[in-house]
């Protein structure tokens, strides 16, 4: 399957922003610490993200990013697609020269489950994954963690 790392850290980014909506508008830096994802990546994935309308920026003071909508308007297969990854597993990233040029046996195996993937994907919105427990529960440990961090550095200020 050919969703790399730039489809996985979107998709981690955007449920980061959903879980912290209530927040008001987050920033890249604070995504960048509490997921470990390189703020310049982060900054060039959500470019890309606001250019599809998936998220908006508030600029200045107390600024950072927002969904644009809803976490139940957002569907995982939006994001993947707003950041041109593709979920494609044929061998020949669906161009249909598999073999020596041409077509293989299992290409159209291969093609059809990756349409099932995005078809799946493509119902799986961002309150779905806040509402899991597992989700839940990462979130508050790297929350705890987050506080934790901002206690040390107050207390060495």
């Amino acid at each position: 399957m050919r969703l790399t790392t730039k489809g996985r850290y979107a998709v981690t980014a955007m449920l980061d922003l959903a879980l912290h909506a209530d927040a008001g508008p987050i920033s890249l830096a604070d995504i960048s610490g509490r997921q470990d994802i390189s703020l310049s990546y982060l900054e060039q994935l959500f470019a890309k993200l606001r250019r599809r309308k998936l998220v908006s920026s508030v600029r200045g003071p107390g600024g950072g990013y927002c969904l644009s909508r809803e976490g139940g308007d957002i569907f995982v297969a939006q994001i993947i697609d707003a950041v041109n990854e593709t979920v494609d597993i044929t061998g020949c990233g669906g161009s249909g020269d598999c073999q020596q040029g041409e077509v293989c046996l299992t290409h159209h195996l291969w093609h059809d489950l990756s349409g099932q993937i995005h078809d799946f994907l493509s119902q799986i919105s961002l309150a779905n994954l806040v509402e899991r427990n597992e989700v839940q529960s990462v979130f508050e440990r790297q929350n705890t963690r987050t506080r934790q961090v901002d206690s040390l550095v107050l207390t060495e200020s």
